[in-house]
């Protein structure tokens, strides 16, 4: 009797690329919606994104935006297409709050992503700082992270949107406060985010990266992206990180 030893030998040579990559790392800058939950799960992106669109209908502002942003289903399209017509505005800073209180909503019936709050804690306790480097609201990330008792082992370090939002991943402008304000190095810390645009970011702040993908679509994106090490879930992670891998 013979045996395929291909899928086997390629397991582990992508757990030794994964022991290599965690290896050195003491500051961890994880992306919040993907790698620690998923914000919309039981609060509709595309119900946040209609909410946005029908307020500005009601200002009178409906030309602001294109029929196909009118429809788009992510709240963050809209708020970008905004902010292109009217950088930096009051109109802006007003549509940014609406989003955050949306979020702030979707916090009650947001799903926790598998393994992530007991890899969090395992890496916390064996003494890496973290981060959160998120496009949503910091206070968002702050509302989880509370109601999962994990703020400390993130506070103070919780960096998100502002209204300066040519600011926003894949702009590195919230991973280099993060690592400012921990005094880390670029080469001693891992991003773990979910998207292309965390990949660039991480890229231009010089910062290995770690793709979390929640699906087979998402993982082949990663990886056209140039990810080089990616994982579909955080269990491989988390066993390397208690010392089990």
């Amino acid at each position: 009797m013979t045996f395929d030893t291909t899928l086997t030998d390629q397991n582990a040579e992508e757990n030794e690329q994964l022991r290599d990559l965690i290896g050195p790392v003491r500051f961890v800058l994880f992306d919040f919606d993907g790698p620690i939950c998923r914000l919309f799960a039981g609060h509709s992106a595309e119900g946040v994104a209609k909410d946005l669109v029908e307020w500005l209908e009601r200002q009178g502002l409906r030309d602001l935006l294109t029929e196909e942003e009118r429809v788009h289903p992510d709240p963050m399209a809209v708020l970008h297409a905004v902010n292109r017509r009217r950088p930096r505005s009051d109109l802006v800073a007003e549509l940014e709050e609406r989003l955050t209180q949306q979020e702030l909503k979707a916090v009650v019936t947001a799903w926790p992503t598998a393994y992530a709050d007991p890899l969090i804690r395992t890496w916390a306790a064996r003494g890496a700082k973290l981060a959160v480097a998120t496009n949503n609201s910091p206070r968002t990330a702050l509302s989880y992270l509370d109601d999962r008792d994990l703020t400390g082992c993130f506070a103070p370090h919780v960096y998100g949107r502002t209204h300066d939002l040519h600011r926003l991943k894949p702009d590195p402008h919230c991973l280099n406060r993060a690592l400012g304000a921990m005094g880390a190095s670029p080469s001693a810390a891992l991003m773990i985010g979910d998207t292309p645009s965390d990949l660039r970011a991480a890229r231009q702040a010089g910062i290995p990266f770690l793709g979390c993908a929640g699906s087979g679509p998402q993982e082949k994106a990663l990886r056209e992206a140039g990810a080089e090490c990616v994982v579909v879930s955080l269990e491989p992670v988390l066993r390397i990180v208690g010392g089990q891998g």
